[in-house]
């Protein structure tokens, strides 16, 4: 029996005019419309929480404790919107979880008299999150490899193992920008510059969508800008900063991704929720930023306009604010969009126009998506074929990890390496005697961030195999200098305050002849790691003992090479200057271990470049590059936010020269454009790569602006003893800001362009001036400048 036969399409009419392919999908979901009551409409708008039964049977409602699970007999009969997390709620082998959501689709579809199945979403923050799916590395490690075209390969990946199981959304990528880094969600973002988190999460978005993946922009917008860097909690920011650092990357995302929805932020800012924010949800992101998918809550985000915010009463009430905002789909279940807004389009306070309104958005995306196709059919493509009478047939046969997946993330956790100093220590020439010390020195889940499914789900089943290879550092240290001796010694766990282990740690040292220590974070949930969402801090001190073993490790005499398997940057106290070595991971993947092996022996030249500041003080915060004069130390103050190591920055094996800097093109009009040219040379004896930044300063403008900030980049490999000539064109939309009237601008005057390294690192500047008018410029503006090298 063929999956075909067990699992056929509802026999409804063929014939309907919403069933025709030759129409658009927007003539298709206006003709289902018409043609559905009020019940039949809302329950598109929802979704349902389950779980993927690991035998193959029906998906089951999740349990959890924000709310009762719905029972899906009563559901059923009028449609479901969406399928929440299938895959990631329990550990499921890959085959019979989709054997269990194409039976669950199949019994959705049948229920409804329209035959329509739900739309499945998934996370997929570093890769696919179901049990036995690659573990890549998480958003802070795709910034610090400034390769867009390389995330772009790593989301069409993700996206074809989600579709070929049958799930249709991802809800990512994360497009907030680092304004804290006490704040637990660090791990997930792209970096602390909105040009940087733009172009890189454009490319995951056109990556995903590729492999038709519904891609989610979140967290639409602010979250990461609530005060004292706390979760969830209230955002106080100026309409420039929101308008010139937040909103950008969402901007370039919309414009150049094409992504089909987008997440709104549990925040408020100055008051206003995102949820409810129609100015935000529609006048911004539809009216005026030409959006046209779907709007989906952030999970319980609209519970929360009542519960939180206190802007909503009751449910109805809440539910009738995120509608008419511009909220089209309720996550992760039936909440405040079923009975509660039922009653209130029924007597009125509510127009039904607006359940049609995102009804329509709902449905064209269906169209899109081929569940509104007359032979639509609920198996999936990795079980096409194969019989599914006899689900213990099915079980190990579909790869999520496959050898290709685990190349692709060791590529990007290579990549993701920084290297932030080196007294030559580095690389290792096959020490005999390795002291491997820290608590995340012999851990597997130290290189996973708290949405990898070992951690986000698997830590709830430990009786369940992790799914995939996981080797720790001392495994990979083993197979990179098999002639030498390693001791390893935890020395401390990662947030313990006992220092008995200490001794051990530094007896391994000195008897060592250098000492590689793995510290961080354990990542988790609310509270149940030190980063990952919920999981706040303080200050940027390391977690537990951690620093002062690292400083009793200093004073024995031996080399010292920390090694940062984080999900946030750390002040590293006097090891920023007397460490042997410093690197640098964040939170690198299934294969980041071997990575840093390869780093270390020198077998992989070092690349990465950081997309966080690293503070030099613990207390400093908030405290990003991106920052205004004010920001800088003063003699006025007492506090220093200068970092150890700046935005960009990042060194390796080989060293390069930036020479013979050409401005061809000094001046322009406000609507034109400047030119420069350099060359760059690779000076030392081995191939590598150099990250060309290019920053703009505005020494005069009509508001106050970062000292830099940064509009273009680059990276380049060139093999030892080559050059080549970089060319960048620069239009002056870059020089764009927010002006006195809130209208995007720009101003006459002169400016530098800086071509540097990193943020503290400037090679070259070049002086150019823009003559003419003020300039207000549009959500059209140019985004890039132009980078050519021969």
């Amino acid at each position: 029996m063929t999956g075909n036969m067990n699992l056929a399409v509802p026999s409804t009419d063929p014939t309907a005019r919403w069933r025709d392919r030759a129409l658009s999908p927007e003539e298709r979901a206006h003709a289902l419309i018409a043609a559905m009551t009020l019940p039949e409409k809302l329950a598109q708008l929802v979704g349902v929480w389950v779980g993927a039964s690991d035998e193959g049977g029906d998906v089951a409602p999740h349990q959890h404790d924000m709310e009762e699970p719905p029972d899906l007999d009563d559901l059923l009969p009028s449609g479901l919107g969406q399928l929440t997390r299938p895959f990631g709620t329990v550990p499921v082998d890959p085959a019979l979880g989709a054997l269990s959501l194409a039976r669950s689709q199949q019994r959705i579809a049948a229920a409804n008299r329209f035959g329509i199945p739900a739309l499945a979403h998934e996370e997929c923050l570093a890769g696919f999150a179901a049990w036995g799916a690659t573990a890549y590395p998480v958003p802070l490690s795709w910034g610090a490899t400034f390769d867009p075209d390389l995330i772009r390969r790593m989301a069409a990946a993700i996206g074809r193992d989600m579709r070929a199981v049958g799930v249709h959304q991802g809800l990512s990528p994360v497009l907030d920008v680092v304004r804290d880094a006490r704040w637990g969600r660090v791990e997930e973002t792209i970096g602390e510059d909105p040009y940087l988190v733009g172009t890189v999460a454009t490319a995951y978005v056109q990556g995903l969508e590729s492999a038709g993946i519904v891609a989610t922009l979140k967290h639409f917008a602010g979250y990461s800008a609530s005060r004292a860097g706390r979760n969830l909690a209230p955002v106080g920011m100026g309409v420039r900063e929101r308008a010139d650092v937040i909103l950008p990357p969402f901007e370039m995302a919309v414009r150049e991704g094409r992504p089909r929805s987008v997440m709104h932020a549990y925040t408020d800012t100055d008051g206003i929720p995102s949820a409810a924010d129609e100015a935000l949800l529609t006048g911004l992101l539809r009216d005026t930023w030409g959006f046209e998918g779907t709007v989906v809550a952030d999970y319980f985000g609209i519970a929360f306009l009542k519960v939180l915010h206190g802007v909503a009463g009751d449910w109805a009430e809440a539910a009738a604010l995120a509608l008419a905002s511009g909220v089209d789909v309720e996550l992760p279940t039936v909440k405040t969009f079923g009975e509660p807004l039922l009653r209130a389009v029924e007597d009125g306070t509510v127009p039904e126009a607006l359940v049609d309104r995102a009804l329509r958005r709902v449905l064209v995306q269906k169209a899109q998506l081929g569940l509104l196709d007359p032979d639509w059919d609920a198996v999936p493509a990795a079980l096409a074929g194969r019989r599914l009478d006899d689900p213990r047939e099915l079980r190990g046969s579909v790869d999520l990890d496959g050898p290709e997946n685990r190349a692709l993330a060791r590529e990007i956790a290579e990549q993701a390496v920084v290297l932030l100093r080196n007294d030559g220590t580095l690389p290792l020439r096959g020490p005999r005697r390795i002291a491997l010390i820290g608590p995340n020195a012999d851990t597997p889940t130290a290189v996973l961030g708290c949405y990898a499914f070992p951690v986000h789900v698997g830590s709830q089943h430990p009786a369940v195999p992790v799914g995939i290879e996981l080797p720790t550092l001392r495994q990979a240290l083993a197979a990179e200098f098999p002639g030498s001796e390693i001791r390893t010694a935890a020395g401390a766990s990662v947030d313990g305050s006992d220092t008995s282990g200490f001794a051990e740690a530094v007896e391994a040292a000195r008897r060592a002849d250098v000492v590689i220590v793995a510290l961080g974070d354990r990542a988790g949930l609310f509270g149940r790691g030190t980063s990952g969402e919920g999981c706040d801090v303080e200050s940027l001190e390391l977690p537990g003992v951690q620093q002062q073993l690292l400083e009793a490790l200093l004073d024995t005499g031996t080399p010292v090479v920390p090694v940062l398997l984080a999900g946030r940057p750390y002040a590293l106290g006097r090891a920023a200057t007397e460490a042997a070595a410093l690197v640098q991971t964040f939170f690198p993947g299934e294969a980041g271990t071997e990575a840093v092996a390869a780093v270390l022996s020198g077998r992989t030249n070092p690349s990465g470049r950081l997309p966080v500041s690293i503070p030099a003080r613990p207390g400093v915060q908030p405290s990003t590059y991106l920052a205004a004069r004010l920001a800088g130390p003063s003699e006025v103050s007492s506090t220093d936010p200068t970092p150890a190591f700046g935005f960009g920055h990042g060194i390796g094996y080989t060293t390069f020269a930036w020479t013979d800097l050409e401005v061809e093109q000094a001046a322009a009009a406000t609507d034109g454009a400047v030119d420069l040219a350099f060359t760059l040379r690779n000076t030392g004896d081995r191939r590598g790569s150099e990250t060309v930044q290019l920053y703009l300063h505005d020494p005069v403008a009509s508001v106050v602006q970062p000292v830099q900030r940064l509009i273009g980049y680059r990276r380049i490999t060139l093999d030892a003893g080559a050059e080549t000539r970089v060319r960048i064109g620069v239009p002056a939309d870059l020089a764009s800001f927010t002006g006195r009237d809130g209208r995007r601008i720009v101003e006459p005057g002169e400016l530098e362009l800086r071509v540097a390294a990193s943020s503290t690192d400037i090679r070259l500047t070049a002086t150019v001036r823009l003559d003419g008018p003020v300039r207000v410029l549009d959500h059209t503006r140019r985004l890039h400048a132009d980078f050519h090298s021969s």
